[in-house]
């Protein structure tokens, strides 16, 4: 029987109702104060410290992100990497199999909704709650170094935060879409949180030691005959390198802090990003040594990873969609 009308009819009455319940939910209240109060601390030992600092750096206000104290190695954008999934995974891993459970699933298909509306309006009302987190967060942060710094940011120090937001919530939506893949496979709530912290813990602690044996195990295979016998070019080395970013980049976690690193930190490069500037055109002949990239090359430098993980968030959210369609629902 082929449907009448629009798959996507009834996606603004689902994104509406799921976000409402998101922003009004205990859940999101508790998840959203962990994440304000130790972002809010982290941000705040940076703010004193960097107090003294304002007229020698040009980048202050993006030092609010990535500045870490020695006391307490851990910086703002880096304790977002680890805390993005957690809500993503909080605000997805009941989205499907609680409807389920709660016997409501037959009675939302039962009106004109698609099973393409409902998906996609959950997965976007749960995209749009996590945005706005990051944005009243990120407008905190901002308001905060304002007022204890004295001095305002500048053009680029905004639209490189603004960029930030787009990359996180890119980010976030990968992670949102493996739980919700998780919530469609499994009918137990519990089961499926379980699952999506685990593939968490897997690609943020494990795979980052698991990537470079992986590298050296394969590293015979791929290299030259002349890499192997100590005399490697410029571009051996460069192709090396890009390989062993593939395997590192398997992993959400690694794509953004090279991303978010791009963005906020201009003027500190890692040895990949050296070689890449080096090597590609659009970079090489602009970039002075010992100088910051403008927001444009920042942007080019983090394009990659931005695309790699909007493409990640598309294909698991595809696998889910896969697996909802040939779901049976009973009354």
């Amino acid at each position: 029987m082929r449907r009448e009308g629009s798959p996507f009819t009834g996606t603004g009455a689902v994104f509406a109702k799921e976000y409402a319940d998101h922003l009004g939910s205990a859940r999101m209240r508790v998840i959203e104060a962990l994440v304000v109060i130790v972002g809010v601390v982290v941000v705040w030992v940076a703010m004193r410290d960097l107090k003294d600092k304002v007229t020698q750096d040009q980048f202050i206000f993006l030092r609010l992100f990535t500045y870490a104290p020695e006391s307490n190695p851990v910086n703002f954008a880096g304790l977002l990497t680890f805390l993005i999934p957690l809500v993503a995974i909080g605000l997805g891993f009941d989205a499907i199999n609680g409807e389920f459970n709660r016997r409501t699933m037959s009675r939302v298909l039962s009106q004109p909704i698609y099973r393409d509306a409902l998906l996609i309006g959950k997965f976007l009302a749960g995209l749009a709650t996590l945005a706005t987190g990051l944005i009243a967060l990120w407008l905190l942060v901002m308001g905060g170094g304002l007022i204890v710094l004295g001095v305002p940011p500048s053009g680029e120090e905004v639209a490189r935060g603004l960029a930030f937001l787009v990359i996180a919530t890119a980010y976030g939506g990968v992670w949102l879409a493996i739980a919700m893949l998780c919530s469609i496979i499994f009918r137990s709530a519990a089961t499926s949180a379980l699952t999506a912290l685990g593939i968490w813990l897997f690609f943020s602690f494990l795979w980052p030691v698991i990537a470079p044996a992986i590298f050296d195990g394969i590293l015979p295979l791929i290299a030259p005959q002349r890499v192997l016998a100590g005399s490697a070019t410029a571009d051996d080395v460069a192709g090396l390198l890009d390989v062993q970013q593939l395997i590192m980049r398997f992993s959400p976690t690694v794509v953004f802090q090279e991303a978010w690193l791009g963005v906020f930190s201009p003027d500190q490069f890692t040895e990949q990003q050296i070689m890449r500037i080096r090597l590609d055109p659009r970079l090489g002949h602009r970039v002075i040594p010992g100088s910051p990239l403008s927001f444009g090359q920042s942007l080019l430098m983090v394009w990659p990873q931005f695309t790699f993980m909007v493409a990640g968030a598309i294909v698991i959210f595809t696998l889910g969609y896969v697996s909802f369609q040939r779901q049976e629902v009973r009354a």
